[in-house]
């Protein structure tokens, strides 16, 4: 894996200048909102909270069922019946790294490497869940605590490693010691109840704590000390209202925004979770983007199950998670296909003439064609809950997997495309993914499928927004309208998927459109909103924006607190800064995000530009060495580089980079263009020339290589060659004046030699 294996971004913010007209909104009114939309972010104190053995005594049945289940055991004080690894001296070794698991007297230990690369031995303080493996949690100073990276498979009793392909040094982030693994920030909010994760900055340390120590009856449900109050108070009379979460009478949709908190992949906006709000109100989903889903939507990296189940027709139908899944034990209602036949009529469904299998093999199971899977954390196999028809004629296309050739293996897209076609005719109804995947891939007509996806209400929202999301690789000042009209949009997730994608730009011609969000009825939109506003100061706010602008900016800075220990976080608040013209603080926040992940060379990469930007071309050179030095085969960090040195005129350096860029990254015309420049400015005039001439064999029609080729052909006295190529060029771009200037000019020139 790569640390840099993603596009390129440059300078941390794009500079667009664009201007469109007035255009309407139809938020909250901003002269008399109809409603508060603020909730607090005050915690919970430990007393609301009243214990699983206080809800069995009125709900005996129910935690009966609970109890033994994995959210029961999602987290536990280590004692012998806890803990479920064999620690007799037992030893796994993987990556070079010997692991040595043992007791002394009652207590539990693993001797490993640690954060220095030296094996230490480590006291195992807590365990993490029952099957298919459990994890082992030790304490390390300033209040981190750490999972092991070995874990034990409780199935096939045996120890493992959790990335067993995947070399990890002791000084990176994903270092089982560091913050990849750290129980404090990747794991507490979800694995115990009413978590406080209470982090200091300054001196990187925790005071992490919880009410009760696994997913609890009031994890989901809330604090109980009101329902039992009023339940003692009213005794028959009582009803169900706001003191209780996730009841029987809760919307379909509310529920799994409600189970959504903690099994989706997300962005952590609130320091705790208190239950006021939405989930809006304390997180924002990771949406369908490259890397982390396939480019149809399928899952790729670990994302969980809420972004899969909300593409589903099923969610869309008032399908919840309880329909199929006892909310109690968690495990299935039903087994095999009876599962789904609670609402897919078995004659028509579960039969060969639908399936085309022998029916009662595993191959006839409606889950094994609509929700393949794959395996997380080595042994965990989790399934796709998007329940899509296998679409071998996208994968033919995009590259996208399909549960037929996951199946038959001996076979290929072509085959699956072919057999589907002849089974089932061509897909007769418009999946998003159709509009997704050209997307998502970078095709010639992406941006109109995006376009297309998500201005059709029709589609799933997460799938509207991510077409929104995925439009910052197309955008352009004929587009930037469109986007504009995003904000409107009733989803908030497609509002906020927009202002993530203008809220990155440094224009301040769309200031305007953004106010009305300050009073957005979800804090993640807010605060998206007050971040995209960052240029202007508070003096600059119309007074009828001034109550709310300052109450999101609370909002804002408490999300900043609740991600600073993240490179992220850390990274969004200098981003901010950048955005208030504060360079100075722009580069202390991205030094401070590699002072937690000093191999994070995403953010080493924007921190290099910021201290070329800044002038400061000693530390932006150190910064582009050790990104090389580190990942010597990333094209892009050369190409920067190669531009500071050009900045210096130190040419012959500019131009040994610019080659190394070209040699990782052969396709890409802007390293060609760039390189011919440099030969000119290094007076090489045929290594210019022959530069362009490689690079518009990739790209003949490009007007950049068109222009420089022209440019120097002029400049070396070879006019009608000059001539041609621009002449060329007019024809290619009629439209852009200094193509045709140059063009004339050449004439004139040719001319006044004759």
């Amino acid at each position: 894996m790569k640390r840099l294996n993603i596009a390129f971004t440059g300078f941390v913010i794009i500079a667009l200048f664009f201007s469109c007209g007035k255009k309407k909104t139809n938020y909250v009114s901003v002269s008399n909102p109809t409603e508060d939309v603020f909730t607090s972010t005050k915690d919970i104190p430990d007393n609301h909270f009243l214990g699983d053995q206080k809800c069995k005594e009125c709900h005996t049945s129910e935690f009966k069922t609970w109890e033994g289940s994995h959210h029961d055991k999602a987290m536990q004080e280590v004692s012998d019946s806890t803990v479920l690894g064999n620690f007799d001296n037992a030893k796994f070794k993987s990556q070079g790294v010997t692991s040595h698991f043992f007791k002394k007297d009652k207590d539990y230990y693993v001797n490993t490497e640690g954060p220095d690369g030296k094996n230490h031995d480590y006291k195992v303080e807590y365990v993490f869940g029952i099957k298919p493996l459990q994890q082992y949690i030790v304490k390390f100073p300033n209040g981190h605590y750490q999972c092991l990276r070995t874990a034990w498979d409780t199935e096939k009793k045996k120890w493992f490693d959790l990335y067993p392909d995947f070399k990890v040094v002791h000084s990176e982030w994903l270092h089982w010691s560091r913050g990849g693994l750290n129980w404090n920030t990747m794991c507490s909010d979800c694995h115990s109840t009413n978590v406080r994760k209470n982090y200091d900055k300054a001196s990187h340390s925790y005071d992490t704590k919880y009410t009760l120590i696994n997913v609890s009856c009031e994890a989901c449900h809330g604090p109980g000390k009101t329902h039992v109050e009023r339940v003692n108070t009213l005794g028959e009379g009582y009803k169900v209202s706001d003191d209780l979460k996730m009841t029987v009478g809760t919307d379909s949709k509310d529920l799994v925004d409600q189970c959504a908190r903690c099994h989706m992949r997300r962005e952590h906006i609130t320091s705790s979770f208190n239950f006021e709000g939405t989930m809006l109100d304390h997180y924002f989903p990771q949406l369908l983007e490259q890397n982390l889903y396939h480019a149809d939507g399928q899952i790729l990296d670990e994302v969980y199950v809420y972004g899969s189940f909300v593409q589903s027709k099923m969610y869309h139908n008032g399908v919840a998670c309880t329909d199929c899944h006892n909310p109690h034990s968690l495990e299935l209602k039903f087994k095999g296909n009876n599962l789904c036949a609670q609402c897919h009529v078995p004659e028509t469904y579960d039969t060969p003439s639908h399936h085309f299998h022998e029916k009662g093999t595993q191959s006839a199971q409606c889950i094994n064609c609509h929700m393949t899977g794959k395996h997380y954390m080595g042994n965990d196999f989790r399934r796709d809950h998007s329940f899509r028809i296998p679409r071998p004629d996208l994968s033919l296309k995009y590259g996208t997997p399909n549960a037929c050739t996951q199946c038959h293996e001996d076979k290929d897209d072509a085959w699956a495309s072919e057999q589907f076609e002849k089974l089932y005719g061509k897909p007769k109804n418009k999946h998003f993914s159709e509009l997704l995947a050209p997307g998502m891939a970078g095709t010639e007509n992406g941006l109109d499928a995006l376009l297309e996806l998500a201005h059709d209400t029709i589609y799933p929202e997460i799938a509207r927004a991510s077409a929104v999301k995925n439009m910052s690789n197309y955008i352009t000042p004929a587009n930037i309208n469109t986007l504009i009209s995003f904000l409107d949009d009733d989803s908030p997730l497609v509002r906020g998927a927009t202002l993530d994608v203008l809220g990155g730009t440094e224009s301040k011609d769309y200031l305007n459109y953004y106010m009305p969000l300050l009073k957005d009825k979800k804090r993640t939109v807010r605060i998206k909103a007050f971040f995209a506003l960052a240029s202007l100061d508070e003096i600059q706010i119309p007074e009828a924006y001034k109550e709310a602008y300052k109450k999101v900016e609370k909002e804002f800075n408490t999300s900043l607190i609740a991600t600073s220990d993240f490179v992220g976080g850390r990274i969004k608040e200098a981003n901010y800064h950048l955005k208030k013209g504060n360079l100075a603080a722009a580069i202390a926040g991205y030094e401070s995000a590699l002072e937690i992940d000093n191999i994070n060379n995403m953010a080493r990469t924007n921190l290099a530009n910021l201290y070329y930007r800044n002038g400061d071309f000693k530390k932006a050179e150190d910064a582009f060495k050790t990104i090389i030095e580190q990942e010597p085969e990333f094209g892009q960090t050369y190409y920067s580089y190669a531009l500071l040195l050009g900045e210096q005129n130190r040419h012959e350096e500019a131009i040994t980079q610019m080659e190394l860029a070209i040699k990782y990254v052969p396709d890409n015309i802007r390293f060609y263009y760039n390189l011919s420049l440099l030969y000119d400015k290094a007076n090489n005039f045929k290594k210019a020339e022959e530069t362009a001439i490689k690079g518009l064999k990739i790209a003949p029609q490009n007007d950049n290589l068109l222009y420089v080729l022209a440019y120097i052909y002029s400049k070396t006295n070879q006019l009608q060659k000059a001539i041609n190529i621009s002449e060329n060029l007019v024809n290619l771009y009629p439209n852009n004046q200094s193509y045709v200037n140059f063009y004339n000019q050449l004439r004139v020139q040719l001319n006044q030699t004759q």
